[in-house]
């Protein structure tokens, strides 16, 4: 499979701003692009009214002032959440953005996108449809987009409704069934956490036609030699000093 130049920036910001804003929010994007990163990678997640919201956690507690799970809450309950004071107080009143709010933030800015499916448990298939349909229309024609997730469920439900848009598979160390995986999902990516990353499987990554991914990569030397052994893109919480340091 012949690969092609990696299509997004080769730095992302981890949830939108990484530590330097509340994580999955419109701050955050604002603050990818005050340190001169070009793209993010960020959460979605569906709400009790089944709209897709930028979220990590399952539940509200750790992000806002809400309580319970995120799939049970309805669209105004939260609405008038608070999602950034439990970061600093600078942020209070920071909302938890829809879906459509951050595209149109990422568009005003300049900002690619690596958008993760992330579905709350059990609701797989439900929650591609509507964030595929949503992203398809939201950036309709765009390149600096791309999908990835854990649930292979969810990369197949894209691939089904949204051929055309890129998709990558997220895990943690690489499986030994990778390449099988991968050719069946039809995916352009693998992401990977760095730490269990080596030239080795790099390379092999690589030589399969696929781009290679890196995630949460916060020194700049460990960024720097990822760049060496072939990682076409690096996701980190330090936007602000972890740069595109590919060779």
């Amino acid at each position: 499979m012949p690969r092609h130049d990696w299509p997004l920036p080769a730095v992302l910001a981890h949830r939108c701003g990484g530590t330097l804003a509340p994580e999955n929010t419109l701050a955050g994007l604002d603050a990818a692009l005050g340190n001169a990163c070009g793209g993010v990678e960020f959460d979605v997640m569906l709400s009790g009214s089944g709209s897709p919201v930028l979220i990590h956690d399952e539940t509200l507690e750790r992000t806002t002032n809400g309580r319970g799970p995120v799939a049970d809450t309805p669209d105004e309950i939260l609405r008038a959440l608070d999602a950034g004071a439990w970061f600093d107080r600078r942020f209070a009143g920071e909302p938890l953005p829809t879906l459509e709010a951050a595209a149109a933030r990422c568009k005003a800015l300049g900002l690619a996108v690596n958008l993760e499916i992330k579905p709350s448990e059990g609701a797989e298939e439900a929650t591609a449809e509507v964030v595929v349909r949503r992203a398809r229309e939201l950036w309709a024609g765009a390149s600096e987009l791309l999908l990835s997730s854990f649930s292979e469920r969810a990369l197949e439900v894209a691939a089904t409704l949204a051929p055309e848009l890129r998709r990558g598979l997220l895990v943690s160390a690489i499986p030994k069934d990778w390449q099988m995986r991968c050719r069946r999902l039809g995916v352009v990516a693998l992401h990977v956490a760095h730490k269990h990353l080596d030239a080795t499987n790099v390379a092999a990554v690589r030589d399969a036609g696929l781009w290679v991914v890196a995630y949460t990569v916060n020194d700049p030397l460990r960024a720097r030699t990822l760049f060496e052994w072939g990682v076409d893109c690096v996701i980190t919480d330090r936007p602000d000093i972890v740069r595109s340091l590919r060779p």
